[in-house]
């Protein structure tokens, strides 16, 4: 390939089409028309000599050239963009600018609050976006249309930057009228009823039953692990409505330290550390490195992993 005979915007087409994998919407986002986009790629394909896309029942899927090309174009395109890009830092304190961030209930509760009050100080204009998982999905927040996830994340795209904010332990909160109260253990553990609270992950989910012990997540895996399993009576997916339903006198709802934190002073909840042992994990936060230069973008990173960092359990 000759380099100084390459139509650099073909880069671009290349870069739009993968991400998308559809010549109508990569043409609408660069405003050309679809012929024209379809000339690129045709144009691609030739430069190439690999297909790159191909249609299939799925639709447009790349090729394992196409795999192997886009993270390297995609790189050079960043370092092109921030050559070119005017020198301009953010300004937070005039700013307007919103901020569309994925977190689950868990984040949502713990996290963000922390975060509205130093916006409130420093950014007070800056507008925030709570997406919940099941809106979006790994794709969106690759393509950039999300600024930021913050959840618990079993796996995730080798391409996305990635930091740790906080690691988390567990806490059991029941009502003080539960019978489990004068005698909280294993065994009165075991005997007694209990809500799930799901582990989020990204995008939508059908429901499960308690028969889906793969599925059910860390506070059942440890059980299994020294051969015990509880009687779950709700399956939720709010730790909020998890936290209402501990004033039950029937129940009792293992969650995240933090999560449990909001009502460490209501008389009517007892919290105590599970009687058994299970991991802690970690909230993490990631981006599309198609976000990683930005300068709002990063503004708005830096103020989140400090709020993180100076919060406690």
């Amino acid at each position: 390939m000759n380099l100084e005979r390459l139509d650099l915007n073909l880069l671009v087409y290349f870069d739009v089409l993968l991400r998308e994998r559809n010549v109508t919407r990569a043409a609408s986002l660069l405003g050309i028309t679809q012929p024209a986009m379809s000339n690129g790629l045709r144009r691609l394909r030739d430069t190439f000599s690999d297909p790159l896309l191909v249609r299939t029942s799925e639709g447009m899927l790349p090729t394992e050239r196409a795999l192997t090309l886009q993270p390297m174009i995609r790189q050079a395109l960043a370092t092109i963009e921030r050559a070119v890009e005017p020198n301009v830092q953010f300004d937070a304190a005039s700013s307007a600018r919103v901020f569309r961030i994925m977190t689950s209930d868990y984040g949502e509760s713990t996290l963000i609050p922390l975060l509205l009050e130093r916006l409130s100080q420093e950014a007070p204009g800056v507008v925030l976006d709570i997406l919940t998982p099941s809106d979006m999905s790994f794709l969106d927040v690759e393509q950039g249309h999300v600024d930021l996830v913050i959840n618990r994340f079993d796996s995730m795209p080798q391409a996305f930057h990635q930091v740790t904010l906080w690691r988390d332990s567990f806490s059991c909160l029941f009502s003080a009228d539960n019978p489990i109260a004068a005698d909280f253990n294993l065994q009165t553990y075991l005997e007694a009823n209990h809500v799930w609270v799901s582990k989020t992950g990204m995008g939508a989910s059908l429901g499960i039953t308690p028969q889906d012990t793969k599925r059910l997540g860390w506070v059942d895996e440890a059980l299994k692990r020294i051969g015990h399993q509880r009687h779950i009576s709700v399956f939720t997916r709010h730790y909020q409505s998890a936290v209402h339903m501990a004033q039950q006198k029937n129940l009792v709802v293992t969650i995240p330290a933090r999560a449990a934190l909001s009502k460490r002073r209501d008389a009517r909840l007892i919290m105590r550390p599970p009687p058994f042992d299970i991991p802690m994990f970690e909230l993490k936060m990631a981006w599309s490195p198609l976000l990683q230069h930005n300068s709002a973008h990063e503004w708005i990173r830096r103020l989140v992993v400090d709020v993180a960092q100076g919060s406690s359990a």
